[in-house]
């Protein structure tokens, strides 16, 4: 078995491939870092590293070394921070996020009730814009976001709020009129798309490539906020299969929305990257389920 501070120094130096900023960032010495990777490479019994005067480089044992190392490494201190989580209870800070302001009373409520049971956790509350919200997710400036599913590579869930599909058409659109139309429809309107970032599944699930029959639908241009996005349905660029809220929430008089009647709902929910489940992420979440019962 290896000790820490032999995985630590070899996992750095592979990284830094420097033994001086090695030995920086683990403030030690370049000697004590020089012993023990030759440590190391007598128990392997092969060279780990090439190094010169100049330049320090993985040999390819090394290299597959230190690529079987890190995420057992990183999974190893993943551990023993929810379990120093879970022995102190929930505190620290949580950094919570909506996106749209559907999100934002699902999130209120949430923040309420979560404040109430764990005073000596901070709760920071933004709304996360349409572009970096997986990015918000992944380098973890935010813990839990409130957002649409599927949002793929994320756990998500429980279902929050389920509500109807219905289609975004210029008012002046020939089916601005219509009582309520089909999916098969997308086949014959191009349709605004979603900006490049966004969750691959959540996009075919909210603007499919093809209907339900096979057909197939033609791409309209694509906007970075759903606010643009709306407006390239008013300028006459395209249709868009939002949800029923969408009403209430972007009420436009160059907009109407249409009954999608065979679409299956939209669900919105609790979404956040799995390796960072923590204590504080598990109670928010059961404190976002318990604040916002499912109504009738």
């Amino acid at each position: 078995m290896l000790e820490r501070y032999e995985l630590e120094t070899f996992l750095t130096l592979a990284e830094e491939l420097h033994f001086g900023r090695t030995a920086e960032r683990l403030r030690v010495t370049t000697g004590r870092v020089s012993h023990v990777v030759k440590k190391l490479e007598r128990r392997i019994g092969a060279p780990l590293f090439e190094r010169t005067s100049r330049v320090v480089q993985l040999t390819p044992i090394g290299r597959r070394l230190a690529d079987d190392l890190a995420p057992l490494v990183a999974g190893m201190d993943e551990a023993v921070r929810r379990a120093v989580d879970a022995g102190r209870g929930v505190t620290g800070q949580l950094r919570v996020a909506f996106v749209g302001e559907w999100g934002a009373p699902l999130l209120l409520r949430a923040v309420a009730l979560f404040s109430e049971r764990h005073p000596d956790c901070e709760v920071d509350v933004r709304e996360a814009p349409l572009l970096n919200t997986r990015a918000s997710l992944v380098d973890g400036s935010v813990d839990v976001l409130i957002a649409s599913f599927p949002f793929d590579g994320m756990a998500n869930g429980p279902v929050l709020l389920t509500e109807e599909r219905v289609l975004a058409v210029a008012a002046g659109h020939p089916l601005a009129a219509t009582e309520a139309v089909s999916l098969e429809v997308l086949a014959e309107h191009p349709v605004v798309q979603y900006p490049a970032v966004t969750s691959a599944e959540f996009k075919r699930d909210r603007t499919p490539e093809h209907t339900p029959s096979g057909r197939p639908v033609p791409k309209g241009p694509a906007g970075n906020t759903f606010s643009e996005m709306l407006s390239l349905v008013a300028l006459g660029r395209g249709v868009l299969p939002v949800g029923a809220h969408t009403r209430q929430y972007h009420p436009r008089p160059d907009i109407a929305y249409v009954p999608i009647h065979d679409a299956p709902p939209i669900r919105r929910g609790p979404v956040w990257l799995e390796a960072n489940t923590t204590e504080r992420v598990r109670e928010f979440v059961r404190a976002a389920v318990d604040a916002n019962p499912p109504t009738d």
